[in-house]
């Protein structure tokens, strides 16, 4: 269980991705760079209990449409092994110190927990009260084999394009991340056509509507 502590730090995470959203092929602002609130969110727990993983929900107000993007973000109390070309930025934690903040698509335990959240073997958990599950987050997966939890998957490297971010998957799935969020028209169907699974969940306009719409969609490979 993720212990979620009342405290500062420094910088915030608004500031580090104030620098950092502008360099992902996503991003769709101009060179003057984003104006972010915070706009919604979850979390996973770790089983290990070592790494914070958060998917953050960010607005950016500084273009003519305000946009909305999925940012999952882990936090870890030393830097990962290989995995400089995913830092975010470090950040003095009021209560734990030094954290390294890192591209969550890039960091294996947070992609081997999204996983298990689609296939339903975890719990997405309130972004800021400890042990509270958010059951705001819907997901699905029409598998029932536990073809996510194969043992000898290793997560391999994210790709990010200006659709999102794709994640492998085992059996040559594919788990894409809708980076940039847009509301779902009304009677979608989830998962969407052609999607083996999902996960969706709401988030803040800036003018304070509540909407849902899909963060990630699990796309089909090989059956084994």
């Amino acid at each position: 269980m993720a212990v979620i502590h009342r405290t500062d730090l420094k910088p915030t995470k608004l500031e580090l991705l104030t620098a950092w959203l502008p360099t992902r092929p996503w991003y769709l602002g101009d060179a003057g760079g984003p104006e972010l609130a915070k706009a919604g969110g979850f979390r996973l727990d770790d089983p290990a209990g070592a790494v914070g993983i958060e998917f953050l929900v960010v607005t950016d107000g500084s273009g003519a449409r305000p946009a909305g993007y999925l940012v999952p973000l882990t936090y870890r109390g030393a830097p990962l092994d290989g995995a400089e070309h995913a830092l975010v930025g470090t950040m003095e934690h009021g209560v734990l110190g030094r954290r390294w903040a890192y591209d969550g698509c890039q960091d294996p335990v947070l992609v081997a927990q999204l996983l298990a959240l689609v296939e339903g073997r975890v719990q997405a958990q309130d972004q800021n009260t400890s042990d509270v599950p958010d059951r705001d987050v819907t997901r699905s997966c029409n598998r029932t084999d536990g073809a996510l939890a194969h043992p000898d998957f290793t997560a391999g490297t994210a790709t990010d394009h200006p659709a999102g971010t794709d994640l492998p998957a085992p059996h040559g799935a594919t788990l894409r991340l809708h980076r940039v969020l847009r509301p779902a028209p009304a009677g979608a169907p989830l998962p969407p056509p052609g999607a083996t699974g999902h996960v969706a969940g709401s988030w803040q306009l800036p003018d304070g509507t509540r909407v849902r719409g899909l963060f990630a969609e699990l796309r089909p490979g090989r059956r084994d």
